[in-house]
């Protein structure tokens, strides 16, 4: 009798199990996970230290990017002092306001339960379940939150999204009766979709930032963010519709050191850059309130210099480069008559942007100075463009910013 050598019997062995688990095979190729949507979380002090005795049901409205047929969250407690309850959570398509289309709720579980607790620091990514998302779509999710000791939330606090808290678990209800609005996304941290395993295009890009990139001085509930602006390029070009676009800016972030309750750009780069589904792409914007920051700096938070910021980008590229993520850097917005303004930091701007463009040290270049800024005083945003601060762009000003990216760089 012939003898089968022991690749031989390995390859029957494969081959069998194919044919009695072609699902499973089938559902590991295709378990590809991007995300569609997300927020970066900051600590904010629970004044009350509690959740109310009957709990509370946080409802909040999401403006994807990307579609898929299949969705899953990610929650965060990363900021939490205490273990975070959730008793219950869902999904279901925005009717508008506290509003949801009922027929297209889905109850979230993890782990198969509906209750989930994480631990203080922690995050956790609820189980998928099959949902038809459309692309650019107003989603919304539904957290029960049981009465419980929460000193510290995790929010992100400058949302531009009228968000809801209703008491009592009411996640299933179609609409809340008696709601408080809030401006923030509470425990919410981002939104995934199942990509399609034959599409080549199923990625995402992140943008990291500050109050620019945050949505500032745009008006809210009209998503007019300069992402969102490269999500609906990105959407009406066919080729690139399966990108997802994540939204990594917060409000006075800054490079190098921490703003109040805020953690500087290296300090969260791998929570909220490195630790998002599918990203390929980053796209940095940062370093206009370090530079800000210098007319009132002191002993134990210095000014900086142009060669600190150069190198605190060159780290995160160098970070990025590791994990097979490609990095366009985008140059610093003109800023002159902003409250914070200085010679010393124009000198500075200019001579980070002259490396932002010319070092060669990213994968491509958005350059935004030149977009907003005025040609007749370079060092100013061009009036069409400025909110009125001398610092953020209005929304026309973040429309041709996010209008102005190159698409060809998220396709090499």
């Amino acid at each position: 009798m012939k003898t089968i050598s022991l690749p031989q019997r390995c390859a029957v062995l494969l081959l069998l199990a194919y044919w009695a688990c072609p699902i499973l095979f089938a559902a590991t190729r295709g378990d590809h996970w991007i995300g569609t949507w997300a927020a970066s979380p900051q600590a904010e002090v629970n004044q009350a230290a509690t959740v109310d005795s009957n709990g509370t049901t946080y409802r909040e409205v999401v403006h994807i990017s990307a579609g898929g047929a299949a969705v899953r969250i990610v929650v965060t407690n990363e900021f939490g002092l205490e273990p975070l309850t959730i008793g219950a959570a869902q999904i279901a398509i925005s009717a508008g306001g506290d509003a949801i289309e009922l027929p297209t709720a889905k109850v979230l579980t993890f782990g198969d339960r509906a209750s989930v607790t994480i631990p203080a620091g922690a995050l956790m990514v609820s189980d998928p379940v099959p949902m038809k998302l459309p692309a650019l779509s107003n989603v919304t999710v539904s957290l029960f939150l049981p009465a419980q000791p929460i000193r510290q939330e995790s929010v992100h606090s400058y949302a531009l999204q009228t968000n809801y808290r209703a008491t009592g678990n009411v996640v299933g209800e179609k609409t809340l009766t008696s709601p408080t609005e809030t401006p923030s996304w509470y425990f919410l941290k981002g939104v995934e979709v199942q990509a399609d395993g034959t599409k080549t295009d199923a990625r995402a890009v992140v943008a990291l930032g500050d109050s620019i990139t945050d949505g500032a001085a745009s008006e809210a509930n009209t998503n007019r963010r300069w992402p969102d602006v490269l999500a609906r390029s990105l959407q009406a070009n066919k080729s690139l519709a399966g990108i997802g676009v994540l939204n990594a800016g917060i409000n006075g972030n800054r490079l190098l050191h921490d703003e109040d309750d805020d953690e500087s750009a290296l300090r969260r780069f791998d929570r909220d850059v490195l630790a998002q589904a599918g990203i390929k792409y980053l796209i940095v914007l940062e370093g206009i309130n370090d530079i800000g920051h210098n007319v009132s700096a002191t002993p134990s938070d210095p000014a900086v210099t142009a060669q600190d910021l150069i190198g605190a980008l060159q780290q995160i590229t160098v970070r990025a480069h590791a994990h097979g993520i490609r990095v366009i850097g985008a140059t610093i917005l003109p800023y002159e008559n902003c409250k914070y303004a200085s010679t010393d930091g124009e000198r500075i701007r200019e001579e980070v942007n002259k490396w932002i463009r010319s070092s060669h040290g990213f994968d491509g270049v958005a350059d935004f100075d030149k977009i907003v800024r005025d040609p007749k005083h370079p060092t100013r945003i061009l009036d069409v463009y400025d909110s009125g601060d001398h610092l953020h762009p209005n929304a026309a000003g973040l429309r041709a910013m996010g209008e102005s990216i190159d698409l060809s760089l998220l396709t090499r």
